[in-house]
């Protein structure tokens, strides 16, 4: 992912600072492990002016606010609050990503600063992007040499309004999680894409689809469990690591065959999305039936979707049946947010070497063919397997692994380009204006 770090004010514009940062090929041909080695030569030359002296008089008062230290090789130079708060301010707004193509500030519903012995920055946003707020807190930790914290609020709103039966408008937005063809890690996919979401800040449910093979039981750890109901007429979804999760599955005993047509597949899937007393949520993910056939159209056509992303191997045949995948949705005019790209690689465990077991760049082809985008690359890990059969939930207990920061990267791009690509509220939703012209 590119992010771009602009500073042309009125404290640069002599200087005509303009830094374009590529996380994978560097800045101006250096690489940087962090924003800090961006920000700091910065800091220097917009509030040049703003640093003092550290006399070391112990005699001293100490002001009533905190001072930063703006070089962690230079002790003796001091940054001042408004000084700190500003830079703060700027880098929030001229800031700038995929998720953030005009800034922080510019999607930031609410913003405030308290400074103190470390510096918490308070937003409410629209989407999950903690994981890449925090990024950018450590670096200007690092530049301000004092502690930043960004406090991420979420307000989430429908980009679709409808009404379930069982919930009213408890739901804000339901994603479809969907493949092409079987064997490709959707369910697994949809799991932990919706534990990564959690870990984001998100409130997060999880409905199993696939009638004829549901395994989601199973991956949260449910097996054998039914779920209750307080009136005699709604379920209570089942509760999965914090998941509110519902699926056929507990309905159904696990060796009993579902030997059921189109038409009753489609009726069951109904009721359970709107016979269940789903809490409020912030996404419902729902884990489609593999394929392109009556059922899986009839659910898209039903179910109040408000966008769907496509799981897909590079390997050339699955490519072929997720791209029948999109032609799907299209039909039934559902947004294609991206595709994933899962078992992307093998990551060899002794010396670190990536193996394409089932092609290379596939994903992103089809991405590009299909005029969407690759939201990101999974590898194929015996921990995702493992954690999967035994219905456990690193991605969520051990948010910060180097498995779980993949999928939390990719969940954020999906709840990104949700709003991004669908919220009229979006900075990229175009300004449309009407001038009627009286008649002559």
């Amino acid at each position: 992912m590119t992010k771009i770090l602009r500073f042309d004010d009125e404290f640069a514009s002599d200087m005509n600072y303009s830094y374009f940062f590529d996380g994978n090929n560097g800045c101006n041909s250096t690489e940087f492990s962090d924003y800090s080695q961006l920000l700091f030569p910065l800091v220097k030359t917009m509030f040049g002016k703003l640093f003092s002296r550290d006399t070391h008089d112990k005699n001293k008062k100490k002001s009533h606010t905190q001072t930063s230290r703006a070089d962690s090789d230079n002790n003796d130079l001091v940054m001042d609050e408004p000084a700190s708060l500003h830079l703060i301010e700027e880098t929030l707004s001229q800031y700038q990503s995929e998720l953030f193509p005009q800034g922080v500030l510019n999607l930031s519903q609410n913003f405030s600063i308290d400074y103190g012995k470390e510096i918490t920055v308070h937003l409410v946003m629209p989407f999950p992007c903690q994981g890449e707020l925090d990024e950018l807190a450590v670096s200007l930790s690092k530049a301000l040499n004092k502690p930043v914290v960004i406090d991420v609020s979420l307000k989430i709103k429908q980009v679709r309004k409808f009404a379930l039966n069982g919930s009213a408008d408890n739901i804000a937005n339901i994603i479809a999680i969907a493949s092409g063809k079987g064997g490709v890690g959707k369910s697994t996919t949809t799991v932990n894409l919706a534990y990564a979401l959690m870990s984001e800040g998100a409130r997060v449910g999880i409905l199993d689809a696939d009638i004829y093979g549901p395994s989601i039981p199973t991956m949260l750890g449910l097996k054998n469990q039914k779920p209750t109901s307080k009136d005699g007429k709604l379920m209570t979804p089942l509760d999965g690591h914090g998941l509110a999760a519902m699926s056929i599955g507990f309905l159904v005993d696990e060796d009993d065959a579902t030997v059921w047509r189109g038409p009753m597949a489609s009726s069951a899937f109904n009721q359970l999305l709107n016979e269940t007393a789903w809490p409020e949520l912030d996404y419902l993910l729902i884990d489609m039936p593999p394929g392109t056939g009556d059922i899986q159209l009839t659910l898209a056509q039903k179910v109040p979707v408000a966008a769907s992303v496509i799981v897909t191997t590079p390997q050339d045949i699955a490519l072929i049946d997720a791209s029948k995948g999109v032609a799907m949705f299209d039909k039934v005019q559902v947004p294609v947010l991206g595709i994933v790209e899962n078992m992307s690689y093998h990551l060899c465990e002794n010396c670190g070497h990536q193996s394409h077991i089932f092609g290379e760049a596939g994903g992103e082809k089809m991405a590009s063919k299909n005029g969407t985008q690759l939201l990101g690359q999974l590898p194929l890990n015996i921990d995702i397997r493992r954690d999967a059969d035994m219905g456990s939930a690193n991605i969520k207990t051990n948010s910060t692994g180097e498995i779980a920061k993949q999928y939390r990267k990719i969940a954020r791009n999906i709840a990104g380009q949700l709003f991004l690509q669908c919220d009229n509220a979006s900075p990229l939703t175009p300004d449309v204006s009407i001038t009627l012209q009286k008649d002559q």
